[in-house]
C-alpha cells in the first residue's frame, strides 16, 4: 500500500510540474490531461509489441480500488475543503433556488437522460434496456462537486451564481447516491421501488446525514473556540472529518451532506472567533494544500483509468448523443427554469447559460459506475459514463469562462 501511494504521489506530483512548467492548463485538467495522454502512448506502444509499460499501468490500477479511494477516503476531505469557504448568508439567502436545483432538477434529470438513452442507443443499433439507462442517468445526474469546485476557483462570476453552483453540487451528490441505490436495487434484485420506501431512504440518507453534520459541526466550533493552537485545532478538524465520516457510514447516513453540512457550520462560525490572524491562515493553508493534493491524484487517477477501460468503436455515434443527451438534460432541469422564472432565482441574467454549461461531471461518477456489479452492461455503462466526464473536464470546463464572460455581459 505505501509503495502504491508512493507511485501516485510522486506520478502526481510530477504530472503538476509539468503542467505548471509547460501547459499552463488549470492544475486538475493539466494533471488529467497528460495522464490521459500517458495512457494512450502505453496503449500505443502495446500495440506495436512493447505490452510490459502497459501491463505495470493496468497492474497498479487493479491494485485500487477507485470506489473505494474516492467515496470513503478522498470524498470527505474534499467536501470538507470545499465547505469551509461557503458563505452561509449567501446560502441562506439562496437555499430554496438550490434545494429546487438539487432535488427535483437531479430527479428529474435522471429520467430525462434514461429515458432519452434509451431511444438514442436503440436508434444507434446499441441495445440496453430502459432500467439500465435510467441507472446511468442516476449516477451522471449529479454535478460533481470536486470538479465543480476546482472549476470555479478559475472563474471570476457575481458571488451569488457562485454560491449557487457549488452548493448545488455540493447538496446534489447526496440526492443523486440515493436515485442511484434505489434504481441499483430494483435492476440487481428485482426490488421495485415504492414511494414509502424512497421516501424513507432520503429522509434517513439527506436529513439524518444533514443534522449528523450539524452535531459534528457544532462540537467542532465549540472545540476550536474553547482553545487556541493551530495545530491542535487543525488536529481537531481532521478527526471530525475522518471520524464523521466513518460515523455516517455507521448509522447508514450520507457521509457527503454530513461533510458539507459540517464544513459550513466550521467555516463561518469558527471564523467569527476572536483568534490571532495567523491561526485562521495556518488552518486555511492546510485545507487548501490538502484540497490541492488529493485533486491532482484524483484527476490523475481519472486519466489513467482509461487504460483499463475498452472503448467500443462500432458505438462511437451512440456515445456522443449520450454526451448531447447529458448537456440538454442539464439545460433542461437547470438552465430553463432559471431563465423562466428569473426573477424568483433572482441570479444575473445569462445564468442560465452558465449553469447550464458549469454541469460538470467527474469522479463521482466514475466511482459509481465502476461500483456496478460484473454483468452483461456494465462495462457499456462505465464507457459512457467516461465519456461524459472527458467531455465535462476537457470541453466545458475549458471553455465556461469564455461562455460567463459572453453570458453575463449585459450585467457588466
Amino acid at each position: 500500500m505505501l509503495d502504491t501511494i508512493s507511485i501516485l504521489l510522486v506520478a502526481a506530483a510530477i504530472f503538476a510540474y509539468f503542467n505548471l512548467r509547460y501547459i499552463k492548463l488549470p492544475t486538475t485538467v493539466g494533471v488529467m490531461a497528460i495522464a490521459l495522454l500517458l495512457s494512450l502512448w502505453l496503449i500505443v506502444l502495446d500495440k506495436l509489441g512493447l505490452p510490459r509499460l502497459r501491463d505495470y499501468e493496468e497492474a497498479l490500477l487493479h491494485s485500487i480500488d477507485f470506489t473505494q479511494v474516492l467515496m470513503q477516503g478522498m470524498l470527505s476531505l474534499l467536501l470538507f475543503a470545499g465547505a469551509l469557504h461557503m458563505d452561509l448568508g449567501k446560502l441562506r439567502a439562496y437555499r430554496w433556488q438550490i434545494g429546487v436545483l438539487a432535488l427535483a432538477g437531479t430527479a428529474v434529470s435522471m429520467l430525462l437522460i434514461g429515458f432519452g438513452c434509451w431511444y438514442a442507443l436503440a436508434f444507434a443499433g446499441i441495445a440496453l434496456p430502459l432500467e439500465y439507462c435510467l441507472l446511468f442517468g442516476a449516477l451522471i445526474s449529479p454535478t460533481d462537486p470536486i470538479a465543480v469546485l476546482a472549476m470555479l476557483r478559475t472563474m471570476k462570476i457575481p458571488q451569488e451564481l457562485d454560491v449557487t453552483i457549488a452548493a448545488e453540487a455540493l447538496f446534489n451528490d447526496g440526492i443523486g447516491i440515493v436515485l442511484f441505490i434505489i434504481t441499483l436495487g430494483f435492476v440487481t434484485h428485482g426490488v421495485s421501488p415504492t414511494w414509502g420506501g424512497a421516501v424513507w431512504l432520503f429522509a434517513r440518507e439527506a436529513i439524518g446525514g444533514g443534522l449528523l453534520g450539524l452535531a459534528l459541526g457544532y462540537l467542532t466550533y465549540r472545540m476550536l473556540r474553547s482553545i487556541n493552537n493551530y495545530q491542535i485545532e487543525t488536529l481537531i478538524t481532521v478527526a471530525t472529518v475522518m471520524g464523521g465520516y466513518s460515523l455516517a457510514d455507521a448509522l447508514e447516513v450520507s457521509g457527503p451532506i454530513a461533510m458539507v453540512v459540517a464544513g459550513i457550520m466550521v467555516g463561518n462560525y469558527w471564523r467569527t472567533c476572536e483568534k490571532p490572524e495567523r491561526t485562521h491562515e495556518h488552518l486555511d493553508t492546510f485545507w487548501e494544500l490538502i484540497d490541492e493534493i488529493l485533486n491532482a491524484v484524483l484527476f490523475m487517477l481519472m486519466g489513467l483509468e482509461i487504460a483499463v477501460i475498452a472503448f467500443p468503436a462500432s458505438a462511437a455515434w451512440g456515445l456522443l448523443v449520450v454526451v448531447a443527451i447529458t448537456v440538454g438534460a442539464r439545460f433542461v432541469t437547470a438552465g430553463l427554469p432559471v431563465k423562466i422564472f428569473h426573477r424568483w432565482f433572482r441570479l444575473p441574467r445569462g445564468s442560465y447559460q452558465v449553469l447550464t454549461w458549469g454541469g460538470v461531471r467527474g469522479g463521482i461518477s466514475i466511482a459509481l459506475a465502476l461500483s456496478l456489479p460484473h454483468g452483461a452492461h456494465r462495462e457499456l455503462l462505465v464507457v459512457m459514463t467516461y465519456c461524459v466526464v472527458l467531455f465535462s473536464i476537457f470541453a466545458q470546463s475549458l471553455t465556461i469562462n469564455k461562455v460567463a464572460r459572453a453570458a453575463l455581459r449585459p450585467e457588466q
